[in-house]
């Protein structure tokens, strides 16, 4: 699967009232916190890889996703693979990795406020450290990215954040340059 998004710094009130006012269906909000490891065989960074291990809880408890990220494609969009799954057990999965050689490089914590809209996902972050952000999301096939990334785009337009800057930078990374 391929994840295409564009995230922009955005005022969380304006937002939401412009997701309320459009009709946008709220899907609840979720606490997450994402440790991303380093490898002992690649470098991660350098290949604009990432493996990160989530931990998520909602009101119906908590879920724990191993996942690979993929360097990212060109374009307007941040579009890149995504290889997903859920574990038993966060404890057990981290001595695991760490077993295998690799090694926790750094923790981002965040709170997601949910939305389903047009399509795709939008969420509004709060990201400890680094403040409010919106993302607008959607996990396709590879032979639907182009329409994904237009449709990424057009909502992002809808919610009257297109002159917003998009961030190609993902948290971690903002985090590190922090």
């Amino acid at each position: 699967m391929y994840e295409v998004e564009v995230k922009v710094r955005a005022d969380h009130d304006l937002v939401r009232s412009n997701l309320e006012a459009a009709g946008a269906t709220a899907l609840g909000t979720i606490e997450q916190v994402d440790v991303y490891f380093d490898a002992p065989h690649r470098d991660f960074a350098a290949r604009d890889e990432a493996l990160r291990l989530r931990e998520q809880t909602d009101s119906d408890g908590s879920t724990t996703v191993l996942t690979h990220k993929g360097p990212r494609l060109e374009g307007a969009t941040k579009t890149r693979t995504e290889h997903e799954t859920e574990v038993g057990s966060r404890d057990e999965m981290q001595a695991a990795l760490t077993a295998l050689g690799f090694s926790p490089a750094a923790t981002v914590e965040k709170t997601r406020d949910r939305y389903a809209f047009e399509d795709c996902t939008v969420t509004l972050d709060r990201v400890a450290g680094l403040g409010e952000f919106v993302e607008v999301e959607a996990i396709v096939t590879e032979d639907a990215i182009e329409r994904a990334q237009d449709r990424v785009t057009e909502t992002l337009e809808n919610l009257e954040l297109g002159d917003a800057e998009r961030l190609q930078t993902s948290y971690l990374d903002l985090l590190a340059a922090d």
